[in-house]
């Protein structure tokens, strides 16, 4: 049995950027917003579109600077004492400012690519972080394709972003490995078929994909 090629996927946030927890607390540093508040605002703000926090803007509901203007209302609105004077509606430009990707996984995902596997890049993200995020990671030479929830209207853990994933790239779904680091996402591939690893940290994410990869082309190497 002749296995086909495996195509591996990386989830952005928390996975090829900078923790979430750094993000968070950078942009507090800078804007004077505790994380706390900070994300009570943004599960204030999904409620209103009966979404979980972040979809509205991660699904292209609402633009950038408006979802910043109801974060500072909620904040305004809830906490009078602090001070909204150094969050910018360029929530992307500040948030990402001065960040670089997680090397080891960026340096992951070149190796895959080039031995000849194929890489994606499957992302809950927002359409106006697009200039800054993409540079930052600096794969577009080599990833295969970017499913992006913003642009296609769905995101994780919804199914169907699996299948759409696959189906585009003209693979099955146990052709496809998701490393994320929400254990709800690597469930949601799971039941769609894929194999997934929930990464903790670059050295266990990229030695449990290396084992799934191994894995396969020992079974390809074992005729049946």
């Amino acid at each position: 049995m002749t296995l086909r090629k495996p195509f591996v996927w990386f989830d952005f946030g928390g996975v090829l950027s900078p923790s979430l927890p750094e993000l968070f607390d950078t942009y507090a540093e800078r804007t004077g917003i505790p994380s706390v508040i900070l994300q009570e605002a943004m599960a204030a703000v999904a409620l209103e579109y009966s979404m979980p926090t972040l979809a509205p803007i991660e699904l292209a509901v609402v633009d950038e600077r408006t979802w910043v203007r109801k974060l500072h209302e909620v904040i305004a609105r809830e906490y009078p004492g602090v001070d909204l004077t150094r969050s910018e509606l360029d929530f992307g430009r500040q948030w990402f400012d001065g960040h670089r990707a997680n090397e080891s996984v960026r340096q992951f995902a070149l190796e895959l690519a080039t031995s000849g596997i194929p890489v994606g890049i499957l992302s809950n993200n927002v359409v106006e972080w697009e200039p800054y995020w993409r540079p930052m990671v600096g794969l577009d030479c080599v990833v295969t394709d970017v499913v992006d929830s913003c642009k296609v209207g769905v995101r994780k853990p919804d199914p169907s972003i699996f299948g759409l994933a696959a189906e585009r790239n003209g693979v099955l779904p146990n052709d496809c490995i998701l490393i994320d680091d929400i254990a709800e996402n690597c469930a949601a591939a799971r039941q769609s078929g894929w194999s997934a690893v929930q990464f903790v940290d670059a050295e266990q994410a990229i030695g449990d994909v290396r084992e799934l990869l191994s894995k396969r082309n020992a079974l390809s190497s074992h005729p049946v």
